[in-house]
């Protein structure tokens, strides 16, 4: 089961309102994403913590119609 890039970015934008977003298909079989976010909410946190944020805003999807998904996150400039 795959994700279309549209619905990754509609969960990151509901998870993060404020955030700059980038989805790249990797392997153009919606399975394997490279997402560039941008968001005030990473201001302060960790690289670990900042991914387990972009994890809960995935609600479980991760490992299952997600498959693998590169993380690139900072805070907001």
């Amino acid at each position: 089961m795959a994700m279309a890039a549209h619905e990754l970015e509609a969960l990151l934008r509901e998870g993060f309102p404020d955030a700059e977003i980038t989805v790249e298909d990797l392997a153009g079989d919606g399975d394997h994403y490279r997402a560039i976010i941008r968001s005030g909410a990473f201001a302060g946190k960790s690289r670990v913590a900042q991914h387990q944020m972009v994890y809960a805003a995935l609600k479980g999807r991760m490992g299952g119609e997600l498959h693998a998904l590169a993380l690139d996150t900072a805070p907001k400039a």
